[in-house]
């Protein structure tokens, strides 16, 4: 560590610094250790900044017994803010069950007609955000953006997607993919393109090979580009159109649930009246 130190940082909004009491949610990829500590209640000693720029927020747990030792780091724990939130002032000694994370991605390409789903579902879900523990953004065609990002240590990715699976066109289906096969996992996106099995197979290679539940939110479309036409086509068809209010009702139903639990069975995330016509495998 570097001997300056920060004074602060900011999580969720919050200024936090020395004495800011904070609940503790470590990454799916923090080890043994950090993870035995999800959900305790901490006090912050110190925000630090290592020689590579890095922030690490060093805490005191509540009720450990040594935590008054100021010579022993063995009772002192650094996480990075990424893995605090805020406690409220009355969370006394008690130990809360860690939030779940969840990244919801668009992707797709706004130029190729009804493969601009994905898209034009994060834009209207940001129209009324989603609860707190959701990350929401759109990748486009970004596909090493999405491969770093799905390992920040999130729980669930709900990828948004058009997806072709020969069903009337507009048709919604929840999937959960199985692992790639060899020949996918040997060959990385391009910079600037999105094909989802590539993406997660290069995520599987640049991290420990855990990564979150993967679930695909689609729509059949009806107007298919590969991008070597000649013109680019703007706009969505008509019925893949009308499929935007029922696929952003869908997903608030999926979060509220993946947040609860991570792992909801599929069947359970598909079963609003309102949605009945929705298809699953």
């Amino acid at each position: 560590m570097r001997d300056d130190t920060v004074r602060t940082v900011v999580v969720d909004g919050v200024t936090l610094g020395r004495g800011s009491r904070v609940r503790l949610r470590p990454g799916r990829r923090g080890d043994i250790f950090d993870l035995a500590l999800a959900g305790r209640t901490a006090e912050i000693d110190s925000v630090e900044e290592d020689m590579e720029g890095r922030i690490h927020v060093t805490v005191l747990l509540d009720g450990d017994m040594g935590r008054d030792f100021t010579t022993s780091l063995g009772h002192r724990f650094f996480f990075s803010p990424q893995e605090l939130e805020p406690a409220a002032e009355d969370a006394g000694l008690c130990e809360v069950p860690a939030r779940a994370r969840l990244l919801v991605a668009g992707i797709g390409n706004i130029f190729l007609a009804d493969d601009a789903f994905g898209p034009e579902v994060i834009t209207a879900v940001r129209r009324e955000p989603l609860p707190e523990g959701v990350h929401v953004a759109d990748f486009g065609i970004r596909g090493m953006d999405l491969a770093y990002r799905l390992l920040d240590g999130y729980d669930t990715a709900v990828l948004v997607d058009a997806a072709p699976r020969g069903d009337r066109p507009g048709a919604l289906c929840v999937i959960e993919p199985g692992p790639g096969n060899d020949e996918d996992r040997a060959v990385a996106p391009e910079a600037h393109a999105m094909d989802p099995v590539k993406v997660l197979a290069l995520a599987g290679q640049l991290g420990d090979g855990t990564l979150p539940r993967i679930l695909v939110l689609g729509c059949e479309p009806q107007t298919r580009m590969d991008g070597a036409e000649a013109d680019v086509t703007v706009g969505l068809s008509p019925p893949v159109r009308e499929a935007i209010g029922p696929a952003v009702e869908l997903l608030r139903h999926m979060v509220r649930a993946l947040l609860r639990d991570p792992l909801t069975p599929l069947d359970d995330l598909v079963v609003p009246e309102a949605l009945k016509e929705v298809t699953h495998p």
